[in-house]
This record gives C-alpha cells, structure tokens and sequence, in this order.
C-alpha cells in the first residue's frame, strides 16, 4: 500500500513530483523489456479456417483430454456457439462440462464458480470459447486449476509455481488477442477496479481462427473489437520497448484492420475479410506482448471502469487524443509505419515526418467515423478527473513503455477535450 501511495503523489502536477514519476516509469519499462527478452514466452499453435475448431479439438485429444471444460458466456452459449465444438467432441466420445457464467469485465467470482465447477467435474483440459472476458477468464481459471490457488493470489507478475491446466482458445471476435498473450484481466466485485495477472504459462497451448464463427457479429462489436486490434498495433508500434520482431506484427496488424474492418462492417458474412481481422486481432496480441500498450488503453480501462463503457469504444475514444499528444515524439515511427503499410500513396512519400504522421492520424479518425462509433462519454463528470488520471498514470508506469510520459494534469486535458467533444455532440 505505501508503494502505491507513493506513486500517487508522485503523479501530480508539480515538476519535481513529476520528475521522480518519470524516473520511476522509466526504469520499469527497461525492467520490462529485459523481461520480455530473458522470459521466454510461448506462441500458441494457430489453427486457421472453416476447420480450425476440428483442429484444434483433435490437437487437444491427442494431447491425452478427456474431460473438457468449456468457458463461454450466456449470449453465446444461447445462440448455439459453443455446438461447434460440443457436437465434435460428442463424436470423439470426449467428455465436456459447459460454464456459461462470463460476464463482461468478469469479477474474481466469475473465475471463482468457473473453477469450482471445472474442479468438480474433474475436468484435464479448458477451452475457451468467446471474447476477451471469456478468455481472460478462462485463464484465470486454468492457472488458479493448475496451481491449486485462489485467482486472486495470481494477481501482479509471475506469481504462479505451476503450469496452468491445458489450455486452448477460439476467439469469437477478432479484438483482444487474449489468445496470444501471457496476461488477463479480472475486476474487483465491488469497485470494479481491473486488476492484472501476467506469468508466460498463461499463453494457451492453441487457438482457433474460426471466420465462420465470428461471421454472425453484430456491426457495432466488429467496429468496437476492431477498433481494439488498431489501438494494440499503433500502441506497440509506438513503444518504447519495440523490436523488430514486434514492429512486423504491429504493422501486419494495422494494415489488415485499415484495409478488412471497413469491409467486413459493411458485410459481416465477409469470410475473408474475418479470417483477415482475426489473424490481425493475433498479431496485435503477439505486438503487445513484449512491446506493451500505452495511454490509450491506460485511460480507456478508466472510462469502462468508472461508465461502463466497452473496451473497444472507450479505446475508438481516447485514440485520435493519445496520438495527437504522441505525434510530436512519435512522429518519424508514424512516418515510417505509414510508409510499411501504404498508407500513404507513392507520391506522398516524400513529404515531412511530421506531414505523414498527421496523414497517418487522420484516416485512423477517419477510419473511427466511417464505423459510427460513438465518441461521447455520457455523464462524465469533472470530478472524476484526478482519480481517473492518478490511475491511468499509475497503470502505464507499472506496465508500460510510452513514447511521451504525461503528468497527471496531461491526462486531464485530454479527459477535460473528451468531455466537451461529448457536451457538445449531447447539446445537438
């Protein structure tokens, strides 16, 4: 507790206070690159297609399953999702329990039932069929399985002893990358505050790029979830952390979503264009996982945190904000990710760092208007403002390797920009 509250007051306005923040965050992120270097960290076995699902089903009997757990949630487990796998294993006679209790954001006694019911069904295997609450979820659960702990003792950075119980993942929307990373989320049943837990044993053993299953989502979580992929791949892209390995995944990942999510909006049934997002939704996973993330989602967890607003659209909000604060630091790596993916024509080549970068940012916003995301924050207070910053500040010096470190008062101007932008769109 007193190491939090000393990164508190060290998040201020004040320029000495500021100062010793920034030392902080700074030494963290060399910590956190060293990590990612030394630490391996496993890739899933990526299946891809209309067979995946079988694929995967068959890699995980082979590897000796006979009793699955399946993690999903309610909506999906209605509308039939999780037969495409069930009706499979009824076929290989493998047996399987269903737990459709994941809710958005799942809470510690979300994984907690998950885990009772996997324990007492005494199943060897878990597959997670769903978003990223889902698979979050479902590797809470494998860890806390796999360790013999409660999820909440798995809370921070490699606090596990144990492997987690096998684990394989098809995601139903091409957003999160959970599927690829060695982190997850989970928020406190009270406060709703996020809390992380990161062990590279938490990566699934496989993944299943389904484009027939992700095909029946709804427009507006193809915009919101693809919103999600841009940010992972722009905010690694930009890290300071980047590599050449990440830099090839991040730019993969932006010039799919720049070209497929606006045709796959306008037609869900898109097969290719699903199989497209979804191995970018991957490959923005696979970026941020040694590059880290940023602000954006820093502030974005807030927003969902304090309005209940879905990660994807609080990320589709605070994004052209967070850019226009990096441009000035960022702009020669905008430039030269602007050029890897063609974003720019051939003639605008050669123009100004700074011209490209602004050309960059401005069809990301373009991109964001053209998906009808909703860029207002309904009853956002001014308030909330100081807590809000002090947390988003405190989450990118724990976890992040930013380009520019903002003060607390920073944060605010960009909250104080969103909540006039929502002001005024309410007022018409």
């Amino acid at each position: 507790m007193k190491k939090q509250n000393s990164i508190a007051k060290l998040v201020s306005t004040d320029g000495l206070q500021h100062a010793g923040y920034l030392a902080i965050a700074k030494t963290r992120a060399k910590v956190l690159k060293a990590f990612s270097y030394v630490i391996p960290i496993r890739r899933p076995m990526l299946f891809v297609g209309e067979t995946s699902c079988d694929e995967l089903c068959d890699m995980l009997i082979n590897e000796g399953s006979t009793n699955v757990f399946i993690v999903t949630d309610a909506v999906l487990n209605k509308l039939g999702i999780p037969a495409k796998i069930t009706d499979y294993l009824d076929k290989k006679n493998i047996q399987y329990k269903v737990y459709d209790g994941v809710t958005p954001d799942p809470t510690f006694k979300v994984v907690e039932e998950g885990l009772r019911q996997s324990l007492a069904a005494k199943c060897d295997s878990i597959v997670a069929i769903g978003g990223g609450s889902v698979i979050d979820a479902a590797k809470m659960i494998a860890m806390s399985q796999g360790n013999n702990c409660k999820p909440q003792q798995l809370i921070g950075i490699l606090k596990a002893r144990k492997p987690a119980t096998p684990l394989y993942c098809i995601p139903t929307t091409a957003g999160t990358g959970s599927e690829a990373t060695l982190g997850a989320v989970v928020s406190d049943d009270e406060t709703h505050q996020k809390a992380l837990s990161i062990d590279p044993r938490m990566v699934p053993l496989a993944a299943a790029i389904d484009p027939v299953i992700m095909k029946g989502m709804p427009a507006h979580i193809t915009a919101d979830t693809g919103i999600d992929v841009l940010t992972h791949a722009l905010e690694a892209w930009m890290s300071v952390n980047a590599s050449v390995e990440t830099d090839y995944y991040a730019a993969s990942a932006v010039k799919s979503v720049m070209h497929y999510l606006p045709i796959v909006y306008k037609d869900g049934g898109d097969l290719k264009a699903r199989e497209a997002m979804g191995i970018a939704a991957h490959y923005g996973g696979i970026a941020f996982n040694k590059a880290g993330l940023g602000y954006v989602h820093a502030i974005a967890h807030q927003l969902g945190a304090y309005y209940g607003i879905p990660h994807g659209r609080a990320n589709a909000i605070v994004l052209p904000y967070v850019l226009d604060v990096n441009r000035n630091s960022s702009k020669k790596r905008l430039a030269e990710l602007a050029k890897k993916t063609g974003i720019i024509e051939d003639g605008q080549a050669t123009s100004s760092d700074s011209d490209i970068a602004d050309k960059l940012i401005a069809q990301v916003r373009d991109l964001i208007k053209a998906l009808n995301i909703d860029p207002t924050v309904q009853n956002m207070q001014a308030s909330d403002f100081n807590k809000i910053a002090k947390a988003a500040a405190k989450e990118v010096s724990d976890t992040y390797a930013v380009p520019t470190y903002l003060s607390a008062s920073e944060i605010k101007e960009i909250l104080t920009k969103i909540k006039q932008a929502s002001d005024v769109s309410a007022d018409k």
